[in-house]
């Protein structure tokens, strides 16, 4: 399988790239790390980078990383939709005190958009 990983400095994000990996070791699959533009994440671009090569290089797996500038949803998406990825893996979810998921608005946004499937990790 071939999955694209978008990731954007969440704490969220963070264990969806673990466990990313771990999937993608076990299974066999190509694994792309797209770090996506957050404006809602505290998390400079570089320390986020940093972040996704450290747990490569733990798990001793090789994937390719990109940068994704712009409107992080929709370029996401157009990545996917262009370059034939069969899943796209984000980090999000949470859950209201009445028991209703919560969504950023980039996991919506590819939620409500996407060609292909979408797996939240949470």
């Amino acid at each position: 399988m071939n999955v694209l990983l978008g990731i954007g400095g969440s704490d969220d994000s963070l264990r969806a790239l673990e466990r990313s990996i771990e999937r993608a070791t076990a299974a066999g699959d190509d694994l792309t790390v797209a770090i996506l533009e957050n404006p809602e994440s505290d998390r400079e671009t570089s320390d986020i980078e940093s972040r996704v090569f450290e747990a490569l290089e733990t798990a001793e797996f090789a994937a390719e990383v990109r940068h994704l500038s712009g409107d992080p949803g929709s370029r996401l998406v157009d990545l996917a939709e262009r370059e034939g990825f069969d899943q796209i893996v984000l980090g999000g979810g949470q859950r209201s005190p009445m028991g209703k998921i919560k969504l950023g608005h980039i996991a919506e946004f590819v939620l409500l958009n996407s060609p292909v499937s979408v797996k939240l990790v949470r």
